[in-house]
């Protein structure tokens, strides 16, 4: 083999030097940028720790792997024959060895740098469990199995299972280098007469499978508690079953037993007596064997034969350790449930004002109206709110109601002139803090505005003058800019560049008579980049040449980026799980983001497991183009919220659940600065502080199963729940609502997060469930209906009041005459003693530039009380002159009489009866299969009713032959009879 020349050598190393330099470049840069990042935002430490950690576990690790490899190939290299048998076999191995022998050395350090280098990068990427492993905080509980400290499982048990997995990646690395090593210098033959393996060849490849099969001890040792955390065989819970307990984890036991006893066998019978492999593989064999029979056949015949036939029998004991642990995890063991008779099926003759839940009912629905606050509030076509509004809470003229809530940011998109000075140092920023009532509406349908109005002209004028906005700003904001919001993304914002005039230089907002206004940042927020070098850096950082060649900066000039408030708290605590909804809140006169954060394990023994992305899914959670990876999680604890500071971008954690072991353990990783106690909450950022929509949801969908806390009725699962569908969009779930309510049991009202459940596979009303702050403590309560009533839920009664003849008449003509119908949240409320349901019904015209206004209210109170109305005033006093019996009862008592067709002419024909009596059945049947939740029987009543309506269509026509008294298949009768199974043929008595 020729030997590479000087010059080669020389270009070799120069390209290495080039890659070395194009690869760790970005990684400096980073590293530089965010440095200054953390430095501006005050939290160095956070850098700094989390970056000496993962460079000394890519150290450590990667030396240790690195010198593992290097030792046994060395080894190998030493312990190799120094006269090899002349054999086909081996000559055909010189040229190898040939190559390899002058640089034997360097060819052992570049093979276990180069794996020691990988295993670095991977080991560097789990610094997290490193901190947690090295912090461990006890909970103070144990599991009921081992009556270990949860700890070990949470803080520990993830961080032996990643060094057994480095062991293992090692001692394979160095058996196959090894093995190599002495097969290439003869130590290891398969041709040849005489032994196949040298005595040095044995000992050291014997001593590497020892040392695997030793570390497979250690593994099967560590499986006994992995076991807590497996999924039961046959019911959806995780944890140690019956077959676990009583055959898994006795066979993880033998099994570690037989594996030392293997490994010590191997050792002895290699090396010290019969100095042959036959013994070892025997030994290998039976460890394999009694993987199989002891491992897998023992634990499935007793699955199969002890445990299915009494299955309840046997796991019951399990059941309830899986029902405890998943309520504990997640902070259900406190949820109080209540009864609620809902027995009341008239309504009150004083419902308008019964009490502070009617008072208050929530008309705006924030995932409907953000593009009416956008149309309406933006003056200049850049300006745009979120899509999805907030719900929040304000006290104002000694009253305290729930208000929707949005920031008035800048779409980037918008620009007319989008170029990199606009987009980066003269668009810089929103403007103001915007809400409106959520219970109610003026100028036909539209939000009364409170706040945040740029100019005169931003406040609506009604047609006669009427007022559509408060004449002053109810939540005053001593500082209305908003440079950092949801709408930013990844847009910095370059700052501090005076105006031709000597004034600002970045666009502030548009005014009525001055016309545009300009400002300049006096914030305490971004990077310094008035030097050379500073936007040198950031020009590499932010791939921008703009940086060293624009003249928008200056000597006072700074960078704004990570401006989107859940970028920066995930940006300073990797760590937590953020709710995917941050709101902002007007606290002491400042807008402030507020950002709830979660404490999250995947390890928490006998708890149910599931997958964060799936679980947190609902018709009002924006649908992404590429799927959230799968984040797994058994406990969770909302236990720290954040605001981050509009303007300034300042970023505050406190510890909201001061108790939390792992809030504990990340707290004390970073020197006990990282999260504020919860002393330092001020009581105005209290008074906005609201039960998260995640962890409810979370919530909401174990207790649909998980409110049943007894292995027997967990075993035949007839109490479980379900989310019910959403009535707008029932492909989706319907999402959980904030309103201000005093439910039954409540001394007063609250401001809480409330939904809906279903029995599973069923479409009538189960329990409400409902979460709020009390005292600043969360309270999570359920009200559970009986179970021998059939309370209509959304979806059902979503239908009922869509079928009153005049809604249905009018939705298809509003989404006939080019206008799109919006179905806002539908409130399912108890009210005196009954169950209340109000839906709003949006307008929006099908052109450009229109927004959904609020025109119709859907109400309905119990089983038959429904109205369609203009406001909810006029629906709920029809709700009571219904009760009261001075109005009929849409869709019963304003039927024509049975036996006169929609022409007006009596027949008498027995064709017609007939018909309407088969009308009649199938009405009643379709009543009957929507309460039971047959979907089954629904269809056929269904079809059937469509056939009787055809039925006494013909026999109408037979009987009355005039054209202009013949029913068509869209004629009333049809139409309204299909829509609403509520509704009957013949006349209902009302009230």
């Amino acid at each position: 083999m020729t030997r590479v020349s000087r010059r080669g050598r020389v270009t070799i190393v120069v390209l290495a030097v080039v890659f070395l330099l194009f690869t760790l470049f970005d990684r400096v840069v980073g590293a530089w940028a965010d440095y200054l990042w953390f430095s501006e935002v005050k939290y160095t430490g956070v850098f700094s720790t989390v970056l000496t950690t993962r460079l000394w576990m890519f150290l450590i690790f990667g030396a240790a792997v690195g010198l593992v490899i290097a030792g046994n190939l060395y080894l190998a290299y030493r312990t190799r024959p120094l006269l090899r048998p002349h054999s086909a076999e081996q000559h055909a191995l010189d040229r190898y060895r040939l190559f390899l022998l002058p640089h034997m050395t360097i060819w052992i350090v570049a093979v276990a740098g180069l794996i020691g280098l990988f295993s670095g990068l991977s080991a560097q990427g789990h610094w997290q469990e490193w901190l947690l492993f090295s912090n461990s905080t006890p909970f103070g509980q144990t599991d009921a199995q081992f009556k270990v400290d949860l700890s070990f499982y949470v803080f520990e048990y993830p961080f032996w299972r990643y060094l057994l997995g480095v062991a293992f990646t090692a001692v394979v690395f160095s058996l196959l280098g090894a093995l190599a090593l002495h097969y290439l210098f003869g130590g290891v033959r398969l041709q040849g007469a005489g032994e196949r393996m040298t005595t040095a060849a044995r000992a050291h490849l014997t001593a590497l499978v020892a040392t695997f099969v030793l570390l497979k001890a250690a593994a099967y040792y560590l499986d006994r508690r992995g076991l807590l955390l497996d999924k039961f065989p046959t019911q959806d819970l995780y944890g140690a079953g019956y077959t676990n307990v009583n055959a898994l984890l006795p066979a993880k036991e033998i099994l570690a037993w037989i594996s030392i006893v293997v490994a010590i066998a191997i050792l002895v019978f290699s090396n010290a007596f019969m100095r042959n492999l036959v013994w070892p593989g025997l030994a290998l064999g039976l460890l394999a064997l009694s993987a199989v029979a002891v491992g897998g056949i023992y634990p499935a015949a007793v699955q199969s034969f002890t445990v299915k036939p009494s299955q309840l029998q046997k796991e019951a004991e399990y059941f309830q350790r899986s029902i405890d642990a998943t309520r504990l995890a997640y902070g259900l063991n406190t949820v109080q449930v209540k009864p609620y008779a809902s027995r009341a099926e008239k309504p009150p003759t004083n419902l308008p004002s019964v009490d502070e839940t009617v008072t208050n009912i929530r008309l705006l629905d924030p995932t409907v109206i953000g593009e009416t606050y956008t149309q309406q509030q933006q003056v200049r076509g850049f300006y745009e709110f979120n899509p999805k509004l907030d719900i929040d809470r304000y006290t104002i003229g000694g009253k305290t109601q729930d208000y929707v809530v949005g920031v008035r940011e800048i779409n980037y998109a918008s620009l007319q002139q989008n170029n990199w000075q606009n987009r980066h140092s003269v668009y810089t920023h929103g403007y103001g803090f915007v809400a409106a009532p959520a219970n109610q509406v003026v100028c036909n349908g539209q939000p009364f505005y409170v706040s945040g109005f740029l100019t005169e002209q931003t406040k609506p004028v009604g047609d006669q003058g009427q007022q559509c906005a408060s004449q002053t700003d109810l939540i005053p904001v001593s500082q209305p800019r908003i440079y950092y919001g949801e709408q930013m993304g990844d847009v910095y914002a370059i700052t501090g560049r005076a105006g031709s005039g000597g004034g600002g230089a970045e666009f502030d907002r548009p005014t009525a008579n001055a016309g545009d206004q300009y400002s300049s940042y006096e914030g305490s927020g971004g990077v310094a980049v008035g030097s050379y070098w500073r936007r040198l850096l950031y020009a590499a950082y932010f791939r921008e040449t703009n940086f060293l060649l624009s003249g928008v900066f200056n000597d006072n000039s700074k960078v704004l980026y990570v401006r989107d408030p859940e970028d920066r708290v995930r940006k300073i605590a990797p760590f937590l799980t953020l709710d995917s909804d941050p709101y902002p809140a007007v606290v002491d006169g400042k807008i402030q983001w507020i950002v709830d954060g979660y404490t999250t394990s995947a390890t928490y023994p006998y708890s149910q497991r599931l997958d964060w992305n799936t679980a947190i899914q609902d018709s009002s959670t924006n649908s992404r183009m590429f799927p959230e990876p799968r984040q797994d999680v058994s406990y969770l604890r909302n236990s720290v919220k954040a605001t981050v500071d509009a303007y300034t971008g300042e970023v505050t954690l406190y510890a909201f659940d001061e108790s939390d072991p792992i809030l504990k353990a990340w707290n004390k990783a970073f020197g006990n600065k990282l999260v504020k106690p919860r002393s330092a909450i001020s009581a105005s950022l209290q008074d906005h502080l609201r039960y998260p929509e995640d962890q409810f949801k979370v919530q909401r969908d174990l207790l649909s199963r998980f409110h049943v806390t007894t292995p027997n009725g967990f075993f035949s699962g007839q109490d479980f729940w379900e989310v019910p569908k959403n009535p707008a969009n029932p492909t989706a779930d319907q999402p959980p609502y904030y309103i201000v309510a005093k439910l039954p049991n409540q001394e007063k009202s609250r401001f809480q997060l409330t939904t809906a459940l279903a029995p599973r596979s069923r479409g009538n009303l189960a329990a409400l469930m409902s979460a709020s702050y009390v005292d600043g403590k969360p309270v999570f309560e359920i009200l559970e209906l009986p179970p021998d009533t059939a309370v209509q839920g959304p979806a059902q009664m979503h239908s009922t009041m869509t079928g009153i003849a005049e809604a249905r008449r009018e939705i298809t003509q509003f989404s006939s005459n080019n206008s799109e119908v919006i179905y806002g949240n539908l409130l399912t409320l108890p009210v005196a003693d009954g169950m209340l349901y109000v839906e709003p019904i949006y307008l929006r015209t099908k052109s450009d530039k229109t927004f959904p206004t609020l025109q119709k209210v859907l109400v309905a109170y119990g089983p038959n009380y429904k109205a369609y109305a203009n406001t909810l005033a006029d629906g709920l006093a029809e709700l009571v002159k219904q009760a009261t019996g001075q109005a009929p009862v849409p869709g019963t008592g304003d039927n024509t009489d049975p036996g006169t067709p929609p022409g007006g002419n009596p027949t008498g024909s027995p064709q017609v009866q007939e018909a309407i009596n088969a009308m009649n059945k199938a009405i009643a049947d379709l009543k009957a299969a929507q309460v039971a939740g047959d979907f089954e029987a629904y269809g056929r009543a269904l079809k059937a009713l469509q056939d009787a309506i055809g039925r006494y269509e013909a026999a109408s026509k037979a009987a009355t032959p005039a054209p202009s008294t013949s029913a068509s298949p869209g004629a009333q009768p049809s139409a309204s009879t299909s829509a609403n199974p509520s509704a009957s043929v013949t006349p209902a008595p009302s009230g």
